[in-house]
């Protein structure tokens, strides 16, 4: 397997001898690492490398781990497995309540840690069916990862997609700018909304008739965008 398909690994915890340990346990596995020495850090990284499993230590020196859980469940769905020396039931009910898959007391064996993370990277990679959104001649197969524009197919970059299919799963709501773009591109570009600009107008480009005067995608002035519903249906099964 190439590096770039290997599963992403993002370890954030500010003890660099567990770091080391867990990175020789971890690449050894075919596993990609990324790791971060405190909170901060490691939800720029949760952003910028789009890891497929969290491993979180709670005693960090900025943020407490419990607050990174917090922060991170805004916007991510990542799992997220606690590695920590903190043992009391308080503790690992906080974490799980903020939004912990898993909670693993320090010291572990290595071979609770794997099993506990292909468990959480079987569990999150699960494919259930996703319905087709109909609107207007735009169709979108979210299983399929299909855009078709009156059975056209659509091509789009993964960052326009990732747009759409926020968008259609919250079809006939308003999105704010804040919540499109912690979605799609992560916390550390919320206060750059130019970006989502330029990728909603590419993207209008791509599936409206006109551009100038959508009917997809609609503009809520100073609060965000909302994906229309007229004329729409949900269908699980297009068979």
């Amino acid at each position: 397997m190439s590096a770039e398909n290997l599963p992403r690994i993002l370890i954030i915890d500010d003890e660099l001898a567990i770091r080391r340990f867990l990175h020789t346990v971890l690449s050894s596995e075919d596993f990609s690492l990324h790791e971060a020495e405190n909170g901060h850090a490691g939800l720029a990284a949760a952003a910028a490398f789009k890891p497929d499993i969290i491993l979180l230590d709670l005693g960090l020196p900025d943020l407490d781990g419990i607050k990174v859980i917090t922060r991170l469940r805004e916007w991510s769905h990542v799992p997220i497995i606690v590695l920590s020396v903190r043992e009391h039931e308080n503790d690992k009910v906080a974490a799980l309540n903020a939004g912990a898959d898993d909670y693993l007391t320090k010291p572990f064996g290595v071979g609770e840690l794997l099993a506990r993370i292909r468990a959480a990277l079987r569990r999150s990679l699960q494919e259930v069916p996703e319905p087709i959104y109909a609107s207007n001649g735009l169709q979108v197969d979210l299983t399929r990862r299909l855009v078709t524009i009156h059975s056209e197919e659509v091509s789009l970059t993964p960052t326009e997609y990732d747009i759409l299919r926020l968008m259609v799963t919250h079809a006939g709501k308003v999105l704010t700018h804040s919540q499109i773009l912690k979605q799609v591109w992560g916390i550390a570009y919320l206060e750059q909304p130019h970006v989502l600009r330029v990728n909603i107008s590419n993207l209008r480009r791509k599936i409206e008739a006109d551009p100038s005067r959508p009917r997809h995608i609609i503009t809520e002035p100073g609060v965000g965008y909302r994906l229309t519903l007229q004329g729409n249906e949900f269908d699980r099964d297009p068979a």
